[in-house]
């Protein structure tokens, strides 16, 4: 726990299956919350932490912060502006081969989505709004995994996901994520130009080289500058994919706006 003059905040960092329950006690001790996601297992235990936290008189946020990150905000910016023209799809990907040090991601009420996918989620419905309406497949492809000091386990929870969102105006999106997935080369090497999240639109393209959580800058092609792709936003600028809690433990402390955002809205683009 962080405690300050003012504010006492929870930082909870653990198994996302304890996570609603932690959370809950917390709330109810009047204490503010930063909690890793998942917050909740389930949209009912979500709501009700809400519900709790205004009750409270009390905050709780949510991982991932995403949003915080340079690049997001020149995707964001480059979208606000109108320079891509009539936004038609985006699609995020994120996968590994799978954790193997803690059972917890194959548990019930674990799997990638939770773990993985509420990255792309956070960035998609940042970049373009709260979904209308959504559709999503879930599977199980890897029925058992060996876990450090475990042995060999039954996969409870999917570890191979796939949604997709519609978030109106036409902007249609899609997110797949997985414990299934092989990519060559290491995250941090910054030569690479594996996109993981990738707009497509009327006037061009736009692309987050590697991951939102981690990025290196974003590729940007435009039809009026002759559609080559070229690189932006690479200064990281002391972005940290952990920064969240310590972020908000500042912004209680001095009064500073919490910086997290989750919408930047599109302007009306005339276009085909």
């Amino acid at each position: 726990m962080l405690a300050g003059a003012e504010f006492d905040l929870l930082v909870d960092l653990t198994d996302m299956q304890e996570h609603y329950r932690l959370n809950k006690q917390a709330l109810e001790a009047g204490k503010h919350v930063w909690s890793e996601k998942p917050m909740a297992n389930d949209l009912a235990g979500g709501q009700e932490l809400l519900d709790l936290a205004k009750q409270k008189g009390v905050r709780i946020w949510g991982a991932p912060v995403v949003v915080m990150s340079p690049q997001f905000r020149f995707m964001a910016k480059t979208l606000r502006e109108g320079k891509l023209g009539r936004v038609a799809a985006a699609h995020a990907s994120y996968g590994n081969a799978g954790p193997s040090w803690s059972r917890f991601f194959y548990d019930e009420h674990g799997g990638s989505m939770p773990d993985l996918g509420v990255y792309n989620l956070m960035t998609l419905t940042g970049l373009f709004g709260p979904a209308r309406s959504i559709v999503a497949m879930l599977s199980i492809v890897t029925p058992t995994r060996d876990v450090r000091g475990k042995g060999k386990i039954k996969v409870e929870a999917e570890d191979n996901a796939m949604v997709l969102m519609d978030h109106g105006d036409g902007v249609i999106s899609h997110m797949q994520c997985g414990f299934n997935y092989h990519h060559g080369g290491h995250h941090a090497a910054i030569n690479q130009s594996h996109h993981t999240i990738s707009i497509v639109a009327s006037g061009g393209s736009m692309h987050m080289a590697l991951y939102d959580w981690a990025p290196h800058g974003v590729d940007l092609a435009l039809r009026a500058q002759g559609s080559k792709l070229r690189r932006h936003a690479i200064d990281g600028e002391g972005y940290s994919w952990q920064q969240g809690a310590s972020h908000v433990a500042e912004c209680l402390a001095t009064g500073k706006r919490i910086a997290i955002k989750s919408r930047f809205t599109l302007p009306a683009v005339k276009g085909p």
